[in-house]
């Protein structure tokens, strides 16, 4: 029998969108995240539909909507852009996947659902709070925070995975200012990535729609090589997957992203494997809906 693969599903249709977002400028650490969205693409020819664990198949195609151009583009320009194309992805799928480019992309998603952002839950799985000033304007370093000044009130947001010394004081104050619900990665460890997701989906059981950020530097820096922010002591990669199933079996997640991917830091292929592997989790917990 042929091997069958994720990159089999993705066509022209399907239940689940998928839209490139290869945006690289606003870094706070200069890199080449807009190379991820091929190199994941290209990895997906790797991944089987099979999971010998649960012993099912994946099923669900993906509509592949190809990749924006906003190489280059600063994310304040790129805004609106990538707002409308996901907004046009998420009004026909029951999930959208944004693969980015940095973590600037979470913004404009969030406000491509199409409702008001008090009605909208935002989870990050990440290392860092993203909650740097905006005064330079937004860049991958802040999109919570410019969430928060565009009226996403703190009590919405869940934040995942947060790594020691690689945060300020002051950020971590002003999470907690705002409301925000912060665990750490050694809250993960304690509690487990399960109870932490059900903590997090009770906190916003009424909001609307809710979107997740996955920056994959939350993952330990050994096994995540290709994300310039990781940190050694990160998430174990078997948590991030367990979390990316967990989450996209939510009928309420309608977007979710991965974003940080820099492949031209990868080493052996370990960091797109792993994207791409995010990938076939999504489609797993989708499915499971």
């Amino acid at each position: 029998m042929a091997w069958a693969s994720v990159a089999d599903l993705i066509g022209s249709e399907g239940e689940v969108a998928l839209v490139g977002v290869p945006m690289e400028a606003g870094s706070v650490t200069a890199g080449r995240c807009d190379l991820a969205p091929d190199a994941v693409r290209r990895t997906l020819r790797r991944i089987s539909t099979y999971d010998v664990e649960t012993g099912r198949e994946i099923g669900t195609h993906v509509h592949d909507f190809g990749d924006l151009p906003v190489q280059g583009v600063a994310p304040a320009d790129g805004f609106a852009q990538i707002r409308d194309a996901a907004a046009r992805a998420v009004q026909g799928h029951g999930l959208t996947l944004l693969l980015g480019g940095n973590n600037a992309v979470t913004r404009p998603a969030a406000h491509a659902l199409g409702i008001p952002l008090a009605n909208v839950g935002l989870i990050t799985l990440d290392a860092h709070f993203d909650m740097r000033e905006t005064d330079v304007g937004p860049v991958n370093g802040n999109p919570v925070r410019c969430l928060l000044e565009d009226g996403l009130p703190g009590w919405n947001v869940c934040q995942i995975g947060l790594a020691p010394f690689a945060n300020t004081a002051k950020m971590h104050a002003d999470a907690r200012g705002a409301g925000i619900s912060v665990y750490t990665i050694a809250d993960c460890r304690r509690l487990g990535i399960d109870e932490v997701l059900d903590e997090a989906l009770a906190r916003l059981a009424h909001k609307e729609a809710l979107i997740v950020d996955f920056d994959i530097d939350v993952i330990d820096r050994a096994q995540c090589p290709g994300a310039p922010g990781a940190r050694p002591g990160g998430m174990p990669v078997e948590m991030f997957f367990a979390a990316a199933r967990r989450l996209a079996a939510e009928p309420r997640v309608r977007l979710v992203d991965l974003t940080e991917f820099d492949p031209s830091l990868d080493v052996a292929d370990v960091t797109a494997l792993t994207a791409a592997r995010w990938v076939a989790e999504i489609l797993a917990g989708f499915s499971a809906r």
